[in-house]
C-alpha cells in the first residue's frame, strides 16, 4: 500500500514540528481501492488462447481471398446513420417539389395535360398551327368546342384558331418551269397574285371601307370593261356591280375589325396559261372577327371564300400590260353577312340581334368546309352557316 503524503510546514505541522494527517485513514484507504479498480479496468487485456486461434484463422481466409469485402468492420453503424439522414433529407426535398408543384398546377390547371378540370383551355395540341393547305381537304374540320369569341380571343370556338396569321397564310408554290415558259414568270405570276389577294382581303384600310387601290393596282388596264365595273361597283355599288364579289369590306358605321389579325387558310396552284403565259389559280378562305362600331363589345365572325383565275399573259404576243394580271374569273361564298343587300359592304350578323335583310332560306353550309367547291344551289335563295 502507497504511503500517505506527508503535508510541508505551513500546511499542517504542529506548532512543535511533528507530522500529522488531515485524510482519516478510512478515507485513504477507499482512495487507493477505487484507484487500482480503475487501472485494471482500463489496462489491455491479453487475449484468449481461442480468440487468437480464431483470429489467426480469418487473417488466412483474408490473405486467400476468401472473405468478402467489409468484412472486418461491416456497415458502420455511423454510415448507416448518414445514409438514413440522406434519405430524410430527399423526403424532405421531394415533399417540397410536390407541394410547389401542387400550388402551381392550382394557380394554373391548364398545365395538366388534357384539361381535367375543364378550365376551356384550348390545349397545346388544339392551339397548335396547322401545316400549310397543298391539296384539297378531304373533309371539313372538326367540330371546336361551342366557345363565345371575346375581344381577348376572337378565334375562340373557330377552326381558324389554328390557322395562319394574314399574309403568312399565302405561302407560294415553288415555281418551275411550264412550257415555254420560265420558272422567272412564274414567279412573278404567283407574287403578283399573292398581292392581289392581300389588297383585296387583308388591306386594313380596304377592309375598314377604303378603296382597294393596291389590289386594283395589280389588274392590267387594258381589261377596260373588267375595271369599268368594278369602279363602278365601288362609286354606286348595286346588285349587278357589287364590290363585295371581289373585295372584303365593312361599313365603318357598322361593323370594326376586332385587333389586326384576321385568319387566313388556302392554297395556290399553276399551270400553262392560254394567252401564253402562266395561268394561276387561288383558293383561299378568310376569317373575319368583327364588332358593332357604336354597340357593346360583341365579337362575330364573317368568313369569306374567294376562288380566282388569274393569268400572266405573254405581252410579246397579246396586247396586254407587262407586270399586270388578268382577271379571268372570280367566284366567292361569304358566311354570316346579310342577304340581299348590295351596298358594297360585308354586314355581319351578332347573335344577339338579327341581321338586315330576309332571314336565310337557302341550305345550311360549314364555311370552313375546304374540301367541297363553292356551291351556290339555285341562286335565288339566301343560305345559312352551320358555324361562325
Amino acid at each position: 500500500m502507497a504511503d500517505r503524503p506527508s503535508e510541508g510546514p505551513g500546511n499542517g505541522l504542529g506548532e512543535e514540528g511533528g507530522s500529522s494527517s488531515s485524510i482519516p485513514d478510512d478515507m485513504w484507504e477507499k482512495f487507493l481501492e477505487d484507484s487500482e479498480r480503475d487501472i485494471r479496468s482500463t489496462a489491455p487485456k491479453e487475449p484468449s488462447a481461442r480468440a487468437r486461434m480464431v483470429t489467426e484463422r480469418l487473417r488466412e481466409q483474408d490473405a486467400r481471398g476468401e472473405l468478402p469485402p467489409g468484412w472486418r468492420t461491416g456497415p458502420a453503424w455511423q454510415e448507416m446513420n448518414g445514409r438514413a439522414a440522406r434519405r430524410r433529407k430527399l423526403w424532405t426535398v421531394l415533399g417540397v417539389a410536390v407541394a410547389a408543384a401542387v400550388a402551381l398546377v392550382a394557380l394554373k390547371p391548364s398545365l395538366l395535360p388534357g384539361d381535367p378540370f375543364g378550365t376551356g383551355e384550348p390545349s397545346a395540341a388544339e392551339a397548335a398551327p396547322l401545316p400549310d393547305e397543298t391539296a384539297a381537304p378531304t373533309a371539313a374540320p372538326g367540330a371546336s368546342d361551342p366557345e363565345t369569341p371575346t375581344l381577348d380571343r376572337p378565334f375562340a370556338g373557330s377552326p381558324a384558331l389554328r390557322w395562319a396569321d394574314g399574309e403568312a397564310g399565302i405561302v407560294l408554290p415553288e415555281a418551275k418551269a411550264v412550257g415555254t415558259v420560265p420558272a422567272g414568270r412564274v414567279e412573278e405570276a404567283l407574287k403578283l397574285t399573292k398581292k392581289l389577294l392581300v389588297g383585296a382581303n387583308l388591306d386594313p384600310k380596304a377592309v375598314r371601307g377604303a378603296r382597294p387601290a393596291a389590289a386594283l393596282s395589280v389588274l392590267d388596264p387594258k381589261q377596260p370593261e373588267l375595271l369599268d365595273d368594278l369602279d363602278t361597283g365601288l362609286r354606286s355599288p348595286s346588285r349587278g356591280h357589287d364590290p363585295v364579289t371581289l373585295f372584303s369590306r365593312f361599313d365603318p358605321d357598322e361593323a370594326r375589325p376586332v385587333g389586326d389579325v384576321i385568319k387566313t387558310r388556302g392554297r395556290m396552284t399553276f399551270e400553262k396559261g392560254t394567252q401564253g403565259g402562266v395561268a394561276v389559280r387561288a383558293d383561299y378562305t378568310f376569317v373575319y372577327p368583327v364588332v358593332r362600331a357604336d354597340g357593346p363589345p360583341e365579337v362575330t365572325r364573317t368568313i369569306v371564300r374567294r376562288v380566282l383565275d388569274v393569268e400572266l399573259a405573254d405581252p410579246a404576243r397579246y396586247t396586254v400590260t407587262p407586270g399586270r394580271l388578268l382577271l379571268v374569273k372570280y367566284d366567292q361564298e361569304i358566311g354570316n353577312s346579310a342577304c340581299d343587300v348590295y351596298d358594297g359592304y360585308l354586314h355581319p350578323g351578332f347573335p344577339s340581334s338579327r341581321s338586315e335583310g330576309p332571314d336565310p332560306s337557302g341550305p345550311a353550309t360549314d364555311p370552313y368546309d375546304r374540301s367541297r367547291d363553292i356551291d351556290h344551289g339555285d341562286g335565288g335563295h339566301c343560305g345559312r352557316v352551320t358555324r361562325t
